[in-house]
């Protein structure tokens, strides 16, 4: 065989290979803290809504189940993406900040969403966890407010709280964010299903789109990865052929 024909086969084996491939499956997860907070809060319904969203319109691979992970488990390094939500009080031990400090340095990411009263707990604990940063509110060009949807003016306001505008904070390590918080809009509940807080269908919407914006930011990634490996090896294949004709 010619050197032209060995390349044509080699570039059909590889695509015929990358063809089925599976993609990747990822399961994300609620995170359950002490202090007496409701972590529980949106249990049921709503981050189960996100991913069959997500999995709808993004083509997302995400088990419908969700995940029900500690602060202080070694397990939470199995999740790529970890929502927290509550009202109340909020309390990391200091292994559980060192456990979460670690996680999210390792590749993790926590989507933190105040149903009304976390604010003044969750920025005291998460300094625990990251003394050397402050929350810093993202500008409206920030790429997690422009994957698949575009929201120009940032977050969209879901539910009243103290009647200000919503902000989207983030904790940004070494240029990587790490942590987004919704401040004053309340994500989750807009996850929940209609009978829940009794949400117009556009408020649902705007909240699941905003959602699905934040995991396609964080998740979606890990595709490109798998897709750049296929690539190198398709290239690299090519030119092993080249030099042995």
């Amino acid at each position: 065989m010619d050197k032209a024909k060995k390349i044509v086969v080699v570039l059909i084996c590889c695509s015929l290979f990358a063809a089925f491939i599976p993609a990747p499956t990822y399961k994300i997860a609620l995170l359950k803290y002490s202090g007496g907070g409701d972590w529980y809060a949106n249990l049921e319904t709503s981050l189960p809504n996100l991913i069959k969203f997500c999995n709808d319109n993004l083509k997302t691979t995400i088990n419908p189940e969700q995940g029900i992970i500690e602060v202080g488990s070694p397990d939470i390094f199995n999740y790529p993406f970890v929502h927290m939500t509550g009202h109340g009080n909020v309390v990391f031990s200091a292994q559980e900040a060192e456990n979460l400090r670690a996680y999210l340095l390792g590749g993790g990411f926590l989507h933190i969403s105040d149903n009304y009263g976390m604010d003044k707990f969750i920025r005291v604990q998460m300094k625990r966890v990251f003394p050397e940063s402050e929350f810093v509110e993202l500008p409206f060009s920030h790429p997690i407010y422009h994957q698949k949807y575009d929201f120009n003016t940032g977050l969209p306001k879901i539910h009243e709280h103290e009647g200000k505008a919503p902000q989207g904070f983030g904790l940004i390590y070494q240029g990587r964010l790490v942590c987004f918080y919704d401040f004053e809009c309340d994500l989750g509940d807009g996850w929940e299903s209609p009978e829940v807080h009794k949400d117009s269908p556009e408020a649902r919407q705007k909240a699941l789109k905003m959602g699905a914006n934040i995991i396609q930011y964080v998740l979606m990634g890990a595709g490109n990865t798998t897709k750049k490996i296929i690539e190198y090896c398709f290239f690299c294949a090519t030119i092993f052929l080249y030099l042995q004709s």
